[in-house]
């Protein structure tokens, strides 16, 4: 089981991530949304198309923009649609 892990805390846990580009993608259910806060931030991939971000807040600790997301991916990418990703210090065991 694939666990994301920030601030001694587990945001998210699941067998059924998706990897892409060496990234474990959390299927959306599988997060702890209470730690999540929507971001205004949004970058593009050229084959993913346009990702959004969350902000994560643990025990009173931020972390802006540590997990990603495309909500509308390119064709390639459908798979990984809403499927959440982690950089910025959070450590996803495998």
């Amino acid at each position: 089981m694939a666990k994301a892990i920030w601030n001694g805390v587990v945001i998210a846990e699941s067998n059924n991530c998706e990897v892409v580009e060496g990234n474990q993608y959390f299927p959306p259910d599988s997060v702890k949304k209470e730690y999540f806060r929507n971001s205004d931030t949004h970058t593009t991939c050229g084959w993913k198309g346009v990702a959004s971000y969350y902000t994560l807040e643990v025990g009173g600790e931020v972390n802006k923009d540590a997990a990603w997301y495309y909500p509308s991916p390119l064709p390639a990418a459908q798979k990984i649609q809403g499927y959440i990703a982690f950089w910025r210090g959070v450590k996803v065991e495998v």
